[in-house]
Formats: structure tokens, C-alpha cells, sequence
């Protein structure tokens, strides 16, 4: 772990993170066939790797957000013909209208011209991609729900994977709590506990969708954060895995290339999931607390 001075320079904080799931369903996708539950698979080569999408794992975070007690920005329908259902547009209320931002449209009376709301995600989210590819497997079920109305047994399948997954997020540290739909900016103190709440929902992050059957624990098990005096995600490409051995060789590269515009940076491993994991590497749990503190020093909130 390293760090410099002063961190309100900051403008961004990035994390990449791995997860290893053993059985799972995580994110379903269009079916290829009436009784197949299908997931979605990105091509590579002859190789398809399964993922979780963007908006997916944007969804999980705010379920958890709201798990942990956040009001979240309830939907709205939209009041022109065909427009989308949008939120309340109100970030300043609503923690994930500031973090997710919205876009919404207001019809116009007589003839005036209606308005467009618009606020850019503060967080940046990549895809959920698995690191193994998908090996053809299927779990066969049979739904006996309409067998005593007279019916036959419902057989199906679905698409399941065993494998590791890497994501990434980046927060723009410089717009939470302002700009776009902001009368006036959120004081720092504020500031500070939408980011840490934020950090606490990817420490927890769980999959919503498929779970009845397919339990699934996706929360990081692997983690490398760094702060930056620019916006970059500067691990989505750099974390690399051989088995169960990290690729520190590219990791310790990728920080020395960007030492420069680098405040801060925490390596957090579960201990028994990787090798090769750097010798300063901490806890998951200890991890997250830097990456907390960080917050407070950026925002210059000082933690009674």
C-alpha cells in the first residue's frame, strides 16, 4: 500500500475486482430455444466467455444500496407518447439518481417544446466477464407445478458456468453530489458517505437475478484500488489470472506506469483463492476500509 499528501486532488476512484463462482445462472439472455434458459456470452476466438452485464451489476449495487437502508429514486412514466419509464430526477434527494444519473423527457404544453433531463453516471461500470470460457454445460429441470391439473411434467434446461469473473468500476469523484440536476451542491460530509456507501455495496455485491436456484456469491475476492488525479481505470485491462496464480508481473507494471497519477493504491486478496498475490496485499475487509479513509481525506471529512 502506498500514498501520498494530499488527496482532495483526487478525481477518480477505480476498482477491479475477481470473484470466483463454482455453479451459477448469473445473468439470462434472450433463449435459442423454448425449454433452454440461456446466459449472456460475448465471443472471443472459438471461445465464448459468459457475463454479467453492465446493468446488471449497476442493479446490484442499488438493491444493496437499498438493502442498506438508502431511499432509492422510485420509477416514473414517462409523459410523452413512447417514452421511457424514468426515475424522479432528483439527486440531491436520491443517492442513486447523484451515483447512476438519469435521463428523463418532459412534454411541452401547446407549443412549447418539450424538455430533456439529463445526468451523466458519476459511476462507471464494465461488464461481469467471466475468465474461463463457457464449457457447454446445462442444468435439466422438470416443473411438476401443472402435473395435478392434468398437464405432463414441464422439462427444461439451463445454461450454467463455473469459473472466475473480473469487473471493474471507476467513480468520478469530482461530480458526486453536483452539476446536472443540482440547484445546490451536497456538502462534503455527504458527499463522502454516498461514495463509502457505494464502496460498501460492491464489498456486498450480490446477484438479484437467478437466485432462487442458483445462489450465487459474486462479491470481490480480489481487489485492487487505486486513486487518481485522472480518470482512468488503469487495472480493467491488467488484472490477469493463470489457474489460480495472478500475473503480479503485469500489476506491478501497470502501477509503476502510472505512479505518477496515482494518490493511493490497496491490494486486498481472501487468502486460499490465489497465488502469487503481492506481499503487501490485505484482508478484503481491510482493503475496503483504505479505500473508505481515502474518501474522507479527498472530502476532508475527519472520522470522530
Amino acid at each position: 500500500m502506498s500514498s501520498k499528501t494530499d488527496f482532495t486532488n483526487a478525481k477518480a476512484l477505480t476498482i477491479t475486482y475477481l470473484t470466483p463462482v463454482s455453479f451459477a445462472s448469473l445473468n439470462g439472455s434472450d433463449k435459442e430455444a423454448d425449454n433452454i434458459s440461456s446466459i449472456k456470452k460475448i465471443s472471443a476466438g472459438v471461445e465464448e466467455y459468459p457475463y454479467v452485464s453492465a446493468q446488471a451489476v449497476r442493479r446490484a449495487m442499488r438493491n444493496q444500496l437499498e438493502v442498506m437502508g438508502w431511499e432509492l429514486s422510485e420509477g416514473a412514466v414517462a409523459t410523452i407518447k413512447k417514452g421511457a419509464a424514468t426515475t424522479k430526477q432528483e439527486p440531491a434527494k436520491y443517492i442513486d439518481d447523484d451515483l447512476f444519473g438519469f435521463m428523463g423527457t418532459e412534454s411541452g404544453e401547446g407549443d412549447k417544446k418539450g424538455s430533456a433531463n439529463k445526468r451523466t453516471s458519476v459511476v462507471r461500470v464494465s461488464p461481469l466477464i467471466a475468465l474461463n470460457p463457457y464449457q457447454g454445460d446445462l442444468d435439466f429441470g422438470t416443473n411438476y407445478m401443472g402435473v395435478k391439473a392434468g398437464g405432463d411434467p414441464n422439462i427444461f434446461e439451463t445454461e450454467v458456468h463455473a469459473g472466475l469473473y473480473r469487473g471493474t468500476i471507476l467513480i468520478e469523484l469530482d461530480r458526486v453530489g453536483s452539476g446536472d440536476g443540482f440547484a445546490k451542491e451536497l456538502d462534503s460530509k455527504a458527499k463522502a458517505e454516498r461514495v463509502k456507501a457505494l464502496l460498501f455495496a460492491v464489498k456486498n455485491l450480490w446477484a438479484s437475478g437467478r437466485q432462487s436456484r442458483f445462489l450465487s456469491d459474486i462479491s470481490p475476492k480480489f481487489v485492487a484500488g487505486a486513486l487518481l488525479t485522472v480518470k482512468n481505470p488503469i487495472f480493467l485491462e491488467s488484472i490477469r489470472v493463470d489457474g489460480a496464480a495472478l500475473n503480479t508481473g503485469t500489476l506491478t507494471e501497470t502501477l509503476n506506469d502510472y505512479k505518477s497519477e496515482t494518490l493511493a493504491t490497496v491490494i486486498g486478496a481472501r487468502s486460499g483463492f490465489f497465488t502469487g498475490t503481492p506481499g503487501d496485499a490485505v484482508s478484503i475487509g481491510d482493503a475496503f476500509d483504505a479505500m473508505a479513509d481515502w474518501v474522507n481525506q479527498h472530502y476532508a471529512i475527519k472520522e470522530s
